[in-house]
C-alpha cells in the first residue's frame, strides 16, 4: 500500500506543481493527471481531504464499496483512510469541474478545529454515503474552496486564522446538507430503519445474543451495506437516536418480556440478552427504566 505522507508528494503524484503552502491546497480536478496508476489501487493520505467532484467518468472504492463520481458529490476523507482508485478508467475531461481541500493534521495545530473536526462522522462515512449538492449548495461550497485558494497565495500572519475559519465554515455547511440529505432522502432512509427492526428481532428471536454477544453497531450497519456512524447519524436525524441507543432499547423491549412472561431469573435473562456479567445488565436496565429488573418484575406482576 502506497502511503502519501505529505500535500507536497500528493502533488507531484498528480503532475502539479509544488503548493504554495506545505499544510494546505486547493486543488482543482480538471487539473489533475494520474502518471502511475498503480499508487492508486491501495493508498492512504496521511491528511485530510475534502472534495467536490462532478462530470467524472470512473470510480473510486472505500472498503468494499464503489462509487461513480457522474454528479457534483462531496466526500470526505480522513487521516490514515484506506483507499482504492482506478486510475486508468478515471477519465477527467474538460467539462469535469470541483475542488479537493487538502489539510495537514498540523496545520490545526493548537487550534479548535484540531479536535472539532474529529467529530463530524462525515469523515467516517463510506464513499457511497457521498454528500449529494443541490445546485445552489453545490455554489455556496465552490466558494469556499475558492477563497481559501485566494487566501494562501499572499501569506502573512492572518492567513492560517482566515483560513480555519473557512474550513469550520466549509465544515458546518457540510454538516447542515447531510442532515438535508437525510431528511429528503426520507422514504429510503424510513426503510433502512424498517429493515434495522427486523434484522434486531432476528437476532433477538434466534437468541445469537446467548452466543455472540449483544448485536453491535458495526453488526447491524454492515449487514445494511452502511458505514457505522453514517448509520447512527441517519438514525439520530429521523429518530432522535443514534444507532446504539436503538439497540438499547431493543435491548430493554426484550428484557421486559422476559421478566413479565418468564420465570428466567434476572441473571439468566442477562445471559440470554448477551451480557457476560449480570451486573451490566442491572445497570443499563435501571439507566434506562430508572427501576431495577427485579422491581419491574414485581410491580408487573
Amino acid at each position: 500500500m502506497k502511503i502519501i505522507n505529505s500535500i507536497s508528494e500528493k502533488h507531484r503524484l498528480v503532475s502539479l506543481p509544488e503548493p504554495l503552502h506545505p499544510l494546505v491546497s486547493v486543488i482543482r480536478i480538471s487539473d489533475i493527471r494520474f502518471t502511475d496508476s498503480s499508487i492508486w489501487k491501495h493508498f492512504s493520505l496521511n491528511f485530510y481531504c475534502i472534495s467536490l467532484k462532478r462530470n467524472i467518468s470512473g470510480q473510486t472504492k472505500y472498503g468494499q464499496q464503489y462509487y461513480d463520481y457522474n454528479k457534483g458529490v462531496m466526500t470526505f476523507v480522513a487521516p490514515r483512510q484506506i483507499m482504492s482508485l482506478d486510475a486508468e478508467q478515471m477519465d477527467i475531461t474538460n467539462e469535469a469541474s470541483g475542488y479537493a481541500l487538502l489539510i495537514h493534521p498540523d496545520f490545526l495545530y493548537k487550534h479548535p478545529l484540531a479536535t472539532t473536526i474529529k467529530n463530524y462522522g462525515f469523515f467516517s462515512y463510506a464513499v457511497n454515503e457521498a454528500l449529494h449538492l443541490s445546485e445552489k449548495e453545490e455554489h455556496n461550497i465552490a466558494e469556499i474552496f475558492q477563497k481559501i485558494d485566494e487566501e494562501y497565495q499572499h501569506i502573512d500572519r492572518h492567513t492560517q486564522d482566515i483560513i480555519l475559519s473557512q474550513i469550520d465554515l466549509l465544515l458546518n455547511y457540510s454538516n447542515r446538507f447531510y442532515e438535508r440529505q437525510f431528511i429528503t432522502r426520507k422514504a429510503v432512509n424510513h426503510d433502512v430503519l424498517t429493515r434495522m427492526e427486523i434484522l434486531l428481532n432476528d437476532y433477538f428471536d434466534l437468541e445469537k445474543p446467548l452466543k455472540n454477544g449483544p448485536p453491535s453497531v458495526e453488526l447491524l450497519a454492515n449487514q445494511l451495506n452502511l458505514s457505522p456512524h453514517y448509520l447512527s447519524d441517519l438514525l439520530r436525524t429521523l429518530t432522535g437516536q443514534s444507532a446504539q441507543q436503538h439497540i438499547q432499547e431493543k435491548l430493554i423491549e426484550k428484557a421486559k418480556e422476559y421478566l413479565g412472561l418468564t420465570k428466567l431469573s434476572v441473571a439468566e435473562i442477562a445471559y440470554h440478552l448477551g451480557f457476560e456479567y449480570p451486573q451490566s445488565f442491572n445497570k443499563l436496565f435501571k439507566k434506562k427504566t430508572d427501576i431495577s429488573p427485579l422491581e419491574f418484575r414485581q410491580n408487573f406482576n
